[in-house]
């Protein structure tokens, strides 16, 4: 059987660990960052936002994200985020998409975001 594949592979995917090789309970590790810059992504097939997000000690990691249901670029500066963070990066639409930026869908199908309930250090672990 072969393996699905993703639609725009990244040429030169970065399949490393997080780098301060931290794993959450999951296998794979999240942690919370704030979006401190958001535009939109106008080579995206689904309307889309590229978002760039400071993880504290990790620094500041990018992420294509098609969240234009609920969100817009002034909403989206200054929230903080959850993401997984070592899962390897992706070419999305002409953007190298470093981590996932994770949400759940609502009644509609449509993404929410997944937030911490009040403010975390950058870059801290889900645990």
């Amino acid at each position: 059987m072969a393996a699905a594949t993703h639609p725009d592979p990244d040429p030169d995917p970065d399949p490393g660990p997080d780098a301060d090789g931290a794993e959450g309970p999951l296998g794979t590790t999240l942690r919370a960052g704030t979006v401190v810059a958001c535009r939109a992504n106008p080579k995206a097939r689904r309307p889309a936002l590229v978002l760039e997000i400071d993880l504290g000690p990790l620094g500041i990691r990018t992420s294509s994200a098609q969240l234009t249901r609920h969100y817009d670029e002034s909403s989206l500066v200054g929230r903080q985020v959850v993401v997984a963070t070592d899962l390897g990066s992706r070419l999305i639409a002409g953007v190298r998409s470093e981590v996932l930026v994770l949400g759940l869908p609502d009644d509609q199908g449509e993404t929410r975001l997944l937030v911490p309930d009040a403010p975390v250090p950058n870059g801290g672990v889900v645990h």
